[in-house]
């Protein structure tokens, strides 16, 4: 089998290995695809404490979400998803491994990230009938789904940020009634003329600061990610500093929360269902990338650091 590991020198390298056996209360499990994600950096550059996933280390092999079939035991054949992605077979324990809904038509479309998105907008920062939401990062894996989720929970105007025209372009056509570039601040204030009332926050920075200036009075922020930060060309990856005017805040009576779905079964399980249901009316997309190959991973996510792709990035393995 092949797997993704780090070299010594922090590069990515395709090495060969064994098949692993699975133990006692284990599964083998053949991946049939896994996510590329722009987190991985921060997983690289040494981790952060209290992250959901663990810092990664010269030797080490990538990890992240993935979909697989197991191949051991009386579940042998079952679709699973679990987080040990960038290899083509997996050990893990077999409550780790968990049964896929056929409420979906596409096994890729359980890679959507719609339940960061979807819990940070019923239950973080709620949206309202007749709201303007600004969605940051909004072509990215999350933000793509979050400006499709707030216009289906009410949101009368949504509008998101990009840091290209073309993908700008690309959101304008998932339905986002406006997309933003740079100068953020100047063309935020443009694009909302009545302030927002919403903000669903993915990348700090230059975002956050604008959409305090034209946050509308007791708007609510909900800070699921911290992009410019963890993407920063001169930066450690592991920070997200950003200087903001907290006087705005209180003038505004502005509600800030750092949000994540992390763990919470309810918020899982209640998108699982909503979005299958809007799937089927065709009221919802999955914007994604496949690349073909485990081999293409390295570069994939190199790719997703640049910004190259829009959406999701899904490496399909043979």
């Amino acid at each position: 089998m092949r797997e993704i590991r780090v070299a010594a020198t922090g590069r990515l390298t395709v090495s060969d290995t064994d098949v692993p056996e699975p133990g006692p209360g284990e599964v083998l499990v053949r991946n049939r695809y896994f996510t590329v994600f722009a987190a991985l950096r921060t997983l690289l550059a040494g981790g952060v404490p209290g992250a959901p996933l663990p810092a990664l280390r010269p030797g080490d092999t990538l990890v992240g979400p993935a979909i697989g079939e197991i191949v051991t035991g009386p579940d042998a054949g079952a679709l699973v998803r679990h987080l040990r992605g960038w290899r083509e077979y997996a050990v893990l324990p077999a409550a780790e491994a968990e049964p896929l809904t056929t409420a979906l038509p596409d096994p890729v479309a359980h890679f959507a990230q719609g339940a960061t998105a979807y819990g940070a907008l019923t239950r973080a920062a709620p949206v309202r009938a007749g709201d303007t939401v600004f969605v940051s990062g909004g072509a990215g894996s999350v933000g793509t789904m979050a400006g499709q989720i707030a216009r289906l929970l009410g949101a009368a105007r949504v509008i998101g940020s990009t840091g290209s025209a073309w993908k700008a372009e690309r959101m304008l056509a998932l339905g986002y009634h406006a997309a933003v570039t740079r100068p953020f601040g100047e063309r935020l204030a443009e694009a909302a003329p009545d302030g927002v009332d919403v903000v669903f926050d993915n990348v700090g920075g230059d975002d956050l600061r604008a959409a305090i200036a034209v946050a509308n009075r007791s708007a609510r922020f909900a800070l699921v990610g911290a992009l410019s930060g963890q993407l920063a060309e001169h930066g450690t990856g592991t920070t997200g500093p950003v200087e903001i005017d907290s006087y705005q805040l209180i003038l505004k009576q502005i509600t800030m929360i750092g949000y994540s779905a992390g763990g919470d079964a309810a918020v899982r399980a209640e998108w699982d269902e909503r979005f299958a249901a809007w799937l089927a009316a065709g009221r919802i997309e999955f914007p994604h990338v496949l690349v073909d190959g485990i081999e293409q991973a390295p570069q994939a996510l190199r790719d997703v650091w640049a910004g190259r792709h829009f959406g999701t990035v899904v490496v399909a393995l043979s």
